[in-house]
């Protein structure tokens, strides 16, 4: 089966982890994938599939959404005519594109399947997942033109069906992540930053993930020199925040690591990994900790409170610094009680959340929408 894959390599995020890891895993199983992106011809990061691609204009580009050129959507019908894929799956980017999709591929009789990123809270509980919920609102509407919707958790596909999305075109298949990749193992970090005890946050620097409540607590409890907290990641909070949570506070800022070998080190050496994200879908880097056996404590923002319950400690989104503060110091003072978290966390992956039970339901999903009746290939107008 030729699989043509519309997501995206660059900037850095959970979408490109998603898109690189499973088509990676569809070459692995002899699938046929051609790469679609908004890029210019730019060198292919590493641990990507050497597949066919097709370069997208686009306007503007960030982690969070994507503007088109007004071509791209010419290039796009073009590329498909020429490809002939037996499938498209959009792994979308928030992008205007993503309205007129399930059209392109209805006059081109191609079978359409979407992976829908965008987080979330089933609660509306802070302005962010109220403003969440909007492009929710927004695009229910036309995900229900798609043939196949995947989403992370039974609390986003009730929440669609609330907005109108027919509940057989929704498909929940959490994401997975390569346990045999992402696995305890010896690592030196410790050692490399002179820490005792070491904490890691790491995703964007953005406002829903919340990572000044963290700071704040972080700063508050003190914990003294033997414990160290590193962020790794970028975002457009970064240059308000870092100032003013530095190295005086044991508080190291790494940047975006590209490097996924660097990452795995980090996060096997790690005590604790902290994320208290205020809106959420299913956090990959959540996964890639527990997977590592490291203790993780989260919020219970989209599905990543299902996800760690009875495995790790789940925050409720609001007042998470006062959460923190008290949690901080236990965390420091129990290494018995992080080393419990960390293989129960492990334990939680490989029994729910493994990269391959994603794969074997995608093929699921694959094999349903590809059973559609064909019609002649006619042209896009």
């Amino acid at each position: 089966m030729h699989i043509a894959w519309l997501g995206k390599k660059s900037p850095f995020c959970g979408n490109v982890t998603y898109g690189r890891e499973v088509t990676n895993s569809l070459l692995d199983l002899n699938y046929q994938v051609s790469f679609l992106h908004f890029a210019s011809e730019e060198t292919n990061p590493d641990n990507w599939p050497d597949c066919a691609e097709v370069f997208l204009p686009y306007i503007y580009r960030s982690q969070a959404y994507i503007l088109p050129s007004l071509k791209s959507t010419k290039v796009l019908v073009e590329a498909l005519k020429e490809l002939k894929p037996d499938l498209v799956h959009a792994s979308l980017t928030l992008s205007p594109l993503d309205f007129r999709l399930p059209e392109i591929c209805e006059s081109l009789n191609i079978p359409l399947v979407a992976t829908f990123h965008p987080p979330f809270d089933s609660k509306i509980r802070n302005f962010k997942s109220s403003t969440q919920l909007i492009t929710y609102q927004l695009h229910a509407p036309f995900l229900a033109n798609y043939d196949k919707v995947i989403i992370f958790s039974n609390a986003q596909r009730d929440l669609f069906v609330k907005l109108g999305v027919p509940a057989y075109k929704l498909a929940v298949i959490p994401n997975g992540v390569d346990t045999d990749k992402y696995c305890p193992g010896e690592s030196s970090v410790k050692t490399d930053f002179k820490a005792d005890r070491l904490f890691v946050y790491l995703g964007r620097i953005a406002t829903e993930k919340n990572v000044e409540a963290l700071l704040k607590a972080w700063k508050y409890a003190n914990l003294g020199p033997g414990c160290k907290l590193l962020i790794v990641g970028n975002g457009p909070l970064t240059t308000s925040l870092e100032p003013f949570y530095g190295e005086e506070y044991n508080i190291l800022w790494l940047g975006s690591i590209a490097d996924e070998e660097k990452r795995i080190q980090i996060l096997r050496g790690a005590d604790a990994f902290i994320l208290p994200s205020l809106v959420e879908g299913l956090s990959i880097s959540l996964l890639e900790a527990m997977a590592c056996g490291t203790a993780c404590v989260a919020t219970d923002a989209g599905a990543d409170g299902e996800v760690l319950e009875g495995a790790g400690i789940v925050l409720n989104t609001q007042g998470v610094t006062t959460q923190l503060k008290t949690l901080l110091p236990l965390l420091r003072d129990h290494p018995e009680l992080t080393d419990i978290l960390g293989k129960k966390g492990r334990q939680r992956v490989v029994e729910k959340y493994t990269l391959k039970q994603n794969i074997n339901q995608l093929e699921i999903v694959y094999k349903q929408v590809s059973m559609r009746k064909s019609y002649p290939l006619s042209t896009y107008r």
